[in-house]
Formats: structure tokens, sequence, C-alpha cells
């Protein structure tokens, strides 16, 4: 990569994490992209050179988050019945170093736009079946509750982080 290139990629990478920080505290109506591009220093039109909306600046922080938690989740290594909780510790590990980007994931299917709402709809599956997959392989006891009761429970860990609530949360410090 040329260092231009490698200019422009760090750029873009700056506009996705401003635009994660951004839509995380202030939503996704309240933010636009001229908020994201007074926060990195570059103009508007440049913001649009990478994303075409908001919309898709929002759907690239989306994927980049979905692809950072799937990564999280299947490179772990446990036993089967250590396997949930293990991925579990991932997803707060995720918390802790990705927060922005992961609440906005788990929280996607609350934004009515069409768009928005068919990714989640989508990635939520995605989820889903990889875990069905994953649980199956690991001979998990009725693996389809496990996968369900899985992403139930990265719900109610997103609610109690939005909520400041930690004691929701099945995979808190306390529990794990």
């Amino acid at each position: 990569m040329s260092p231009k290139e490698e200019v422009v990629a760090s750029r873009k990478e700056q506009i996705i994490n401003s635009a994660a920080a951004l839509f995380a505290s202030q939503g996704y109506y309240k933010t636009t992209t001229a908020h994201v591009a007074e926060d990195v220093g570059v103009t508007q039109p440049y913001v649009f050179h990478f994303f075409k909306s908001k919309e898709q600046l929002y759907l690239a922080v989306l994927e980049r988050a979905y692809v950072r938690m799937m990564n999280a989740f299947f490179t772990v290594e446990a036993p089967p019945e250590e396997l949930s909780m293990q991925m579990g510790k991932a997803f707060n590990g995720l918390l802790e170093t990705h927060r922005n980007e992961m609440l906005l994931l788990m929280q996607s299917f609350t934004t009515p736009e069409p768009a928005i709402r068919e990714f989640a709809k989508e990635k939520y599956s995605l989820i889903y079946d990889r875990l069905l997959e994953r649980f199956q392989k690991a001979e998990i006891p009725n693996p389809q509750w496990a996968a369900s009761t899985f992403i139930s429970c990265g719900l109610i860990v997103t609610l109690s982080e939005v909520l400041e609530m930690p004691k929701l949360s099945p995979w808190s410090s306390d529990l794990v």
C-alpha cells in the first residue's frame, strides 16, 4: 500500500470511529455527516467520498462491529460446558474495547430505517445460524435453545450496559 493509500485508509477508519462514537452518543437521527466531518477534521464532501449517505456510513459501522464480534466468538476455544460462558466473556471484552460499535450493533434492530432493519435481520439470522452450527459441533444439548439463549443474553448485557445496571448482565464479572 502506498503512503497516500495508507492515509486514505486511515482517514476512512477515523470517519468510521468518529461515526460510531457519535451515533452511540447522539443516536442515528441526531447525528449528521457534518458532525462526523467536523469531529474528524475533514469536510463533509470528504465523508461522502467514502460513504454516499449517512445510512451507508451507519451500515459500515455496523458491518465492522458484526465482523469484529463474529471473529471474537469463533476464535474462542473452550470445552462444550464452558463454550457459552467463554464466548460471553469475549463479548464483554469487546464491550471494553469497542463499546460503541457493540452497543450499536446489538441495538440496530431498533432503528426503523428499512435498510438498517434488513441488515439487523440478516446479521442476527447469521449469528444464530453460526452459533447453532458451533453448538451442534460441540454436541451441546438442544443447540437451538442454546443459540437463542446466547443471543438473548447478549441483548440483556446490552440493556444492562445502556442502563448502566451491571447487575442485569448474565456475564457480569461477579458471575463469571
